[in-house]
């Protein structure tokens, strides 16, 4: 497939803003690894903050499309894949090439909620919570929204300590919690 520029440079974007973090992560080590020019960076992008939301938003699609597809192929029913985020967000943690949540690192470096990176990063996270609401909805959870809240606080603890500790079993404790929170939940 014939990649446009554009799509290559938001592709290496991608992989430098996440490996290296946004601030630290030039614009000249953008064009030095995708073999374009400044120019033509900032003939797609009028800033490198531009080019950050534009990182944002095709990780964002493509995260959580991957995520949602691989919880479909755990679970059949609702209910099981409740538990199969956690199957997904465990194999996820102990993938090679793990730094963490791209979502929660950009948060960080961008702090201000005012923040156009800051408010891509929410909005990740509403939808990430709210793909996990409608499963507890579906899966007949008297109170879905609590359940979201707990499984998300979870799941966001869980990336955490795999990042900061390098916990191998942070996903795999968390799913063991998450079991206790979701039997739980479906016996009110």
């Amino acid at each position: 497939m014939n990649q446009t520029k554009r799509e290559q440079v938001i592709e290496i974007a991608t992989k430098l803003f996440y490996q290296y973090g946004f601030t630290a992560t030039g614009v000249d080590k953008i064009t030095m690894e995708s073999g374009v020019t400044k120019k033509t960076i900032y003939s797609y992008f009028k800033s490198k903050d531009e080019l950050i939301l534009a990182v944002l938003r095709r990780r964002d699609e493509q995260f959580r499309n991957y995520f949602m597809r691989a919880v479909e192929q755990h679970g059949k029913t609702a209910s099981e894949r409740l538990i199969a985020i956690f199957t997904v967000l465990d194999a996820w943690l102990n993938s090679e090439g793990f730094f963490g949540c791209m979502f929660i690192n950009a948060a960080a470096e961008f702090s201000e909620q005012s923040n156009p990176c800051h408010m891509m990063c929410s909005e990740h996270k509403r939808l990430m919570c709210s793909y996990i609401r409608d499963l507890a909805t579906t899966a007949g959870v008297k109170d879905p929204e609590n359940l979201s809240a707990e499984l998300s606080l979870l799941i966001e603890g869980a990336i955490v300590q795999a990042h900061v500790y390098g916990d191998k079993q942070a996903g795999s404790r968390a799913k063991k919690m998450a079991q206790i929170l979701i039997n739980h939940a479906v016996s009110l």
